[in-house]
């Protein structure tokens, strides 16, 4: 069997232990795969912010898949080459169904660099506290500033709208996405990535695995010389597009149940045996 040419990998529950760092062993599996050619490509739903760190730490540049798709992000200089963002009028129709379905729900925006929150959106990330920015309301008005970049928000902060970020403390993610695909039917992608309360919003289309099918198609690369990871329900297109798609032992119950192909939990290098099978 020929080696993958492109190794596709989410992050947090998958490539990272739970202590969120790059284990020698997967740092050096990594290294091997790059030495027989093939590319490390991350697709995650971080920001680029929460990007760079972990590929420094495993030995990995060139180009990252970020914000489940809305972002292509180059590692090296450390500038976004590509965004995806909702378009204003349906973030603003998009959130209002989610207040509405789930009341008490909080809100924020990321918008590739930072991080916009109303009051009742009280997630932080620790690491991340110096890129929130609070905002009285996220669609005060009808239209975006003037001037604004495209999909920028309404209201007096301009700036795209890569992710409707929804959280609630009272829900699972899983109770919240039952409660509103119908009513974002059509407006946006709605999906998780791990976190108990968090569900994720994105432009119609935009997926993990429709960015890096394009990565892959301007690389010459075929799906099925990609091999990927992953643990989530945003990882499941991408386990299935990849011509070897692996479920982490630890995965959500909905991504057992799809992929058959499994390894070792993130805490057991589930992702470096896989790529010392391939590529020792």
């Amino acid at each position: 069997m020929t080696p993958p040419r492109i190794v596709a990998t989410d992050l947090d529950g998958t490539l990272l232990t739970s202590a969120r760092t790059v284990s020698p062993r997967t740092r050096d599996a990594l290294r091997l795969a790059r030495e027989s050619g093939a590319e490390i490509v991350f697709v995650t739903a971080r920001p680029p912010r929460g990007v760079r760190a972990v590929a420094e730490q495993a030995g990995v540049t060139g180009t990252a898949i970020c914000s489940n798709g809305a972002i292509v992000y180059d590692l090296e200089t450390d500038e976004i080459t590509e965004s995806l963002p909702l378009d204003p009028a349906a973030a603003r129709r998009a959130a209002l169904a989610l207040a509405e379905a789930l009341p008490g729900v909080g809100l924020a925006v990321e918008t590739g660099r930072d991080v916009l929150v109303e009051a009742a959106y009280t997630r932080r990330v620790p690491e991340d506290l110096a890129f929130y920015r609070e905002v009285t309301a996220l669609f005060g008005t009808a239209e975006p500033p003037a001037g604004a970049a495209a999909g920028s928000l309404a209201g007096p902060v301009a700036g795209p709208v890569v992710k409707l970020l929804a959280h609630s403390p009272a829900h699972t993610a899983d109770e919240m996405i039952a409660a509103v695909p119908a009513v974002l039917a059509g407006l946006a992608e709605i999906t998780q990535s791990g976190e108990s309360g968090l569900v994720e919003i994105s432009a119609p289309g935009v997926t993990k695995a429709a960015t890096l099918d394009r990565l892959c198609r301007a690389r010459g690369v075929a799906a099925g010389e990609v091999v990927a990871f992953g643990d989530m329900p945003n990882d499941l297109a991408v386990l299935a597009y990849a011509g070897a798609g692996y479920a982490m032992a630890n995965a959500h119950e909905a991504v057992l149940a799809a992929v058959s192909r499994r390894t070792l939990s993130n805490d057991e290098d589930g992702v470096a045996a896989v790529l010392e099978r391939l590529y020792g």
